[in-house]
């Protein structure tokens, strides 16, 4: 998966499996395949949305406090 775009994608193309076609297949449930794929998209966007707030905390900015008037 590709970031966002990538798990936008996953969900959208599971909806559409699961909402808006109706294809059969043998052996295959294509409902139960775009459920997984939402699932998966659902679960990247989480992980991808924590991962990114973790990388944007804000650093505390470094005070350099020698004094540098002393001889």
């Amino acid at each position: 998966m590709g970031g966002i775009g990538g798990c936008i994608a996953l969900i959208v193309v599971g909806a559409v499996l699961t909402f808006a076609s109706d294809w059969k297949m043998d052996g295959v449930n294509l409902d139960l395949v775009g459920l997984i794929m939402m699932a998966a998209g659902a679960l990247g966007l989480a992980v991808y949305a924590s991962v990114f707030k973790r990388r944007r905390t804000a650093a505390l900015p470094v005070v350099d406090e020698t004094r540098r008037d002393v001889l």
